[in-house]
């Protein structure tokens, strides 16, 4: 073993918190007057059934007992938390994941003195109206929703105490869990070919990706949907992504994230900047002498190629600007 110590950085990491905090609400605010885009008809939610799996942390100087000497005078239970995330999803009025988020941290700090920072973070838990016979055909349901299994959005907070108020520092938007597949006019050619290369070039390939996209305000507080014209929901992101994927014959998974945050960025000028965090599920062919474009495909074996990438404002195209 190496006797020198490693070095320090200064700052010590002391934070706890509960996380898989699951709540439901039923009957809540309807999410009404966003902004409209041409890639989606999302225009709102009505909010029948709004679900969510929480996680927050807390931090303060005045924990550092309990975790040296036992001390817990200072500790509020993680159950506490869990149960005050239960009552406050009953006490919010506003109709947006970020909002409910930065409702349950402001309300924290302003019920706990010892607490100086929360971090808090959920994914939603998704609902689809199911449809039923109306006198014209079908209608969405107002009162049977199906589990979703799909996309969902995501939100991420820190807020921290200053001068004996709340202020929202850091906060990112999501939409994760998205599959598209393509069934032609993807490509994935030019790459490097040596010793090592034993990938066939494709010039028109059956295209499966996975893909979670992130995005920050230059504003964070319009993450909250207080004022909805300046929100941005993620069931547009979602939309936008699989416009772009049927739109463009990409050559490759970079291509195709580049290219959607583009867009969302030209959509959204409230945005400063969107992220990627894409997976390469592309399934192999196993028969391509079908008539017409058919093909027979497998899926694909492990390991599996990923990307990421992160954008602002300053990628923009100057015929987007």
């Amino acid at each position: 073993m190496d006797s020198e110590e490693p070095a320090s950085t200064g700052e010590r990491t002391m934070n706890y918190g509960k996380e898989q905090v699951a709540v439901y609400r039923t009957y809540g605010t309807p999410l009404e007057g966003v902004q409209t885009v041409p890639e989606s008809s999302f225009d709102g939610r009505r909010n029948i059934l709004f679900g969510a799996e929480v996680r927050v942390q807390v931090e303060g100087e005045e924990f550092l007992p309990s975790f040296s000497e036992g001390d817990n005078s200072m500790v509020v239970a993680t159950d506490s938390m869990k149960n005050f995330i239960h009552h406050h999803m009953g006490e919010y009025d506003g109709a947006t994941l970020e909002g409910f988020l930065d409702y349950v941290g402001t309300e924290l700090l302003e019920t706990y003195d010892q607490m100086e920072a929360v971090t808090i973070e959920a994914d939603e838990l998704p609902f689809e109206e199911r449809p039923v016979p109306d006198e014209d055909g079908f209608e969405p349901s107002d009162l049977v929703f199906r589990v979703a299994d799909g996309e969902s959005g995501y939100g991420e907070l820190r807020l921290e105490r200053t001068d004996d108020e709340v202020e929202l520092v850091a906060q990112a938007s999501g939409v994760t869990g998205i599959e598209l597949v393509k069934v032609k006019d993807n490509s994935f050619t030019g790459y490097v070919q040596d010793e090592y290369t034993t990938l066939p070039e494709r010039e028109n390939r059956t295209l499966y990706v996975a893909l979670d996209i992130f995005w920050t305000y230059a504003d964070a507080a319009d993450a909250s949907g207080d004022d909805p014209e300046r929100y941005v929901p993620a069931e547009q992101v979602r939309d936008i992504a699989q416009v772009i994927f049927d739109e463009l014959d990409v050559n490759s998974i970079q291509e195709l994230i580049y290219q959607t945050g583009q867009r969302v960025l030209e959509r959204y000028p409230q945005l400063e900047s969107v992220s990627f965090e894409a997976n390469n599920r592309t399934w192999i062919g196993v028969r391509d002498d079908l008539a017409g474009d058919g093909k027979v495909l497998r899926e694909p074996p492990r390991p599996t190629g990923f990307q990421q990438f992160s954008m602002d404002r300053s990628d923009l195209s100057e015929d987007a600007e």
